[in-house]
């Protein structure tokens, strides 16, 4: 019998129990390494044979994609804070075909009747009638004559015409409304071949042109189906699961203001001649963009920056998930100079001088601060930017009035007798006369001995005349004998150091102008003698300026001869106002060196001339004194034609405006010194209260 107590036993115990336990381990590891080997493959067989099919769907359906998404425009205000122009959330309706597949048409379809339901309209530019019998909408709808830039006349292909010779709509010679919508609608699969289409299929061709025309790259832009739909629409879309109709939030633009249409501008989609530009920029092609006046000029500044979000889509395109890998950034709000109660009560009243006339003309009207800053720039007629896309076909195709066209920076006039203070101070600054130098106006100036040109006033005469006095009378002789004198390359000198024939620096669209001399008439091809000079001095021959620049002209006169570049820019305002971004500086262009007495003698023949009967009845009533001048400029153009010119300044001891105004086939000058009273009334009674500076980080708008 063994000991238990033998060590030897007792060591053998223990190694038999230690061999026991470490199989034990050993057979629990191995079941426990194959139930979770079990459990693996009956979650692979789950995956791929039980619900293969199903997640091989889910893989197919569920795409997830990056997209650009644009910023917040910033709004757009005047100097005092009140808003112009502003940003509306609204709901678009935007159309995928690809998640249609071939059930385009049904709901394309029930589309188009949920938005007869609704009363809502669709985008449809198809030039064919929406309504039997089919007719073209347009003169040119397959091609038009245009020249190019050499001046050679080429036919150019429409959109339309260029979709239909690809898709063979067109043979040998343009097809009528009624065949060219029969083929179009034979490719769409809307009728079988030789079927007469009906007017949902008219209907349904115009969407499905849009759609076409950007699948063939012929337009680039996101073909937004419906814009501004409210949520009953919405609901009904939601209702009906119309496979790739998506419903996108959008902000437009919403003005406050019926005015100052040509210096606010209008929006719209990227052009084909800037997409390189915008592409530089990182903009979406799809993104709104300023097109005309500071919405184009402030571009980049209102447009902020675009984001960047990776979208999921399920198998009916709709967005199961989102995130944001850049968040856009909002654009600043741009403050202007601009003063839209000054700028509404000169556009009212260039309306109604137009009215008095037995048939309105064109208007134009320029008002500035003494250091460029515009306060009001008026153009008539005019149009209205919360309509501008309602109406763009007839006001872009109004060659009569073109109300498009901004006669107050884009209008080229000459300026008639209110250059005459031009050529008084380049005179008496150069030299060739002394304020108190006298000329002998004869009614006729006799110098040439073949050329006798008269007085305003032949027959008459004003007898001698000084600087000041010649400027009261607006006396021609004076000035055609003070010019010739003088000569031209000195009043050239003069006129460019006043920025007149010379842009003036502001934002938007402007035209340069004429300064008459050699040079000019060389341009226009017309023979340059040294007797032209006479009429030049008197703001005819080639002067043609726009009524921006002379009101600049006047402000530089008056402020003693500092020249100031325009500008609409009054600062930059971060988006939620909390700081200033930026803060314009007037830009200094030029100093004129003009002796005070000199300046004296020739504000004070526009003082006199305010004082005068005819111009003291409009001016008497106002709170301030007023300098001005009259000018009847003639017409090249139009025999016995003349353009009213009229500027003015005020206060005249301190002057604060300087103003222009132009009426196209207009009386004399002077016709206009009631529409200029009523727009310094205007200036000098606009509550205090407005005029208070706001400091940096007010919220004050």
């Amino acid at each position: 019998m063994n000991n238990p107590f033998d060590p030897m036993h007792i060591q053998e115990e223990k190694a038999e129990r230690e061999s026991r336990r470490l199989k034990l381990r050993t057979n629990l590891l191995i079941a426990l390494f194959c139930a979770v080997l079990g459990g693996f493959f009956a979650v692979l067989y789950q995956v791929q044979v039980v619900d293969g099919a199903n997640y091989l769907v889910d893989s197919a359906i569920r795409i997830a994609q990056t997209e650009q998404v644009d910023s917040v425009r910033g709004e757009i205000l005047d100097r005092y804070g009140r808003i112009l122009v502003t940003n509306v959330v609204s709901y678009d309706v935007e159309l995928d075909t690809t998640a249609m597949e071939d059930r385009r048409n049904d709901i394309l379809g029930r589309l188009l009747d949920i938005c007869l339901d609704e009363g809502v309209s669709w985008s449809d530019s198809l030039p064919i009638s929406k309504t039997a019998p089919w007719t073209y909408t347009t003169d040119t709808p397959l091609s038009y004559q245009a020249e190019d830039e050499e001046g050679e006349m080429h036919t150019y292909s429409t959109l339309l015409g260029r979709l239909a010779k690809e898709y063979k709509w067109v043979q040998d010679s343009e097809p009528s409304a009624s065949d060219l919508l029969l083929a179009m609608c034979t490719t769409f699969d809307l009728v079988e071949e030789g079927e007469v289409p009906s007017l949902r299929d008219r209907e349904l061709a115009g969407v499905l042109y849009e759609l076409y025309l950007r699948n063939t790259g012929l337009n680039n832009n996101t073909y937004v189906f419906a814009q501004g739909v409210d949520i009953t629409f919405i609901s009904k879309v939601k209702e009906n699961a119309l496979s790739g109709v998506r419903i996108e939030t959008d902000t437009a633009r919403r003005y406050e203001t019926n005015y100052a249409a040509h210096v606010l501008g209008w929006t719209g989609a990227i052009t084909k001649a800037s997409t390189e530009h915008y592409k530089e920029l990182g903009y979406p092609m799809d993104a709104t963009v300023g097109r005309d006046g500071v919405e184009l000029a402030f571009e980049e500044r209102l447009h902020g920056a675009s984001g960047t979000r990776r979208i999921v889509k399920d198998e009916n395109n709709n967005i199961t998930s989102q995130e944001w890998r850049v968040a856009p950034k909002p654009g600043d709000n741009a403050v202007l100079t601009l003063d839209i109660a000054l700028q509404a009560t000169t556009e009212d009243l260039l309306a109604q001088y137009a009215a008095r006339q037995e048939e309105p003309k064109p208007m134009a009207a320029a008002v500035v601060d003494m250091t460029g800053g515009v306060l009001a720039l008026a153009s008539y007629p005019t149009y209205e930017l919360s309509s501008f896309w309602d109406n763009y076909s007839e006001l872009v195709n109004d060659t009569t009035n073109r109300p498009l066209y901004n006669r107050a920076t884009q209008g080229l006039y000459s300026p008639g007798s209110t250059f005459k203070m031009l050529t008084a101070v380049a005179a008496l600054s150069s030299g060739t006369i002394t304020a108190r130098e006298t000329v002998e106006c004869t009614g006729r100036y006799r110098f040439y001995p073949d050329v006798h040109p008269a007085c305003w006033i032949n027959p008459g005469r004003h007898g001698k005349e000084n600087v000041t006095r010649a400027i009261t009378d607006s006396c021609n002789i004076f000035f055609y004998d003070v010019g010739r004198r003088t000569t031209i390359a000195v009043l050239r000198e003069y006129a460019a150091k006043f920025g007149l024939g010379e842009y003036t620096g502001i934002e938007i669209t402007e035209e340069k102008g004429w300064m008459a001399g050699p040079e000019t008439s060389e341009h226009f091809g017309q023979p340059w003698f040294d007797g032209n000079t006479m009429y030049a001095s008197i703001g005819q021959e080639n002067n043609q300026f726009t009524p921006l620049q002379i009101a600049n002209y006047v402000a530089t006169l008056v402020n003693g001869g500092h020249h100031y570049q325009c500008h609409l820019l009054k600062e930059f305002k971060s988006s939620d106002y909390s700081q200033v971004t930026e803060v314009y500086e007037p830009v200094l262009l030029d100093s004129i060196d003009i002796e005070e007495s000199n300046l004296d003698a020739v504000l004070r023949g526009m003082y006199d001339l305010s004082k005068t009967a005819t111009m003291a009845r409009h001016f008497s009533s106002l709170p301030v004194e007023v300098g001005c001048k009259t000018g009847t400029a003639e017409v090249a153009a139009k025999a016995a034609a003349t353009n009213a010119v009229f500027v003015c300044f005020a206060p005249y001891d301190d002057p604060q405006v300087a103003l222009c105004l132009v009426a196209e086939g207009g009386d004399a000058g002077g016709s206009l010194a009631e529409l200029a009273a009523g727009i310094l009334a205007q200036y000098f009674s606009t509550d205090s209260s407005l005029r208070t500076v706001t400091g940096e980080n007010a919220l004050l708008r």
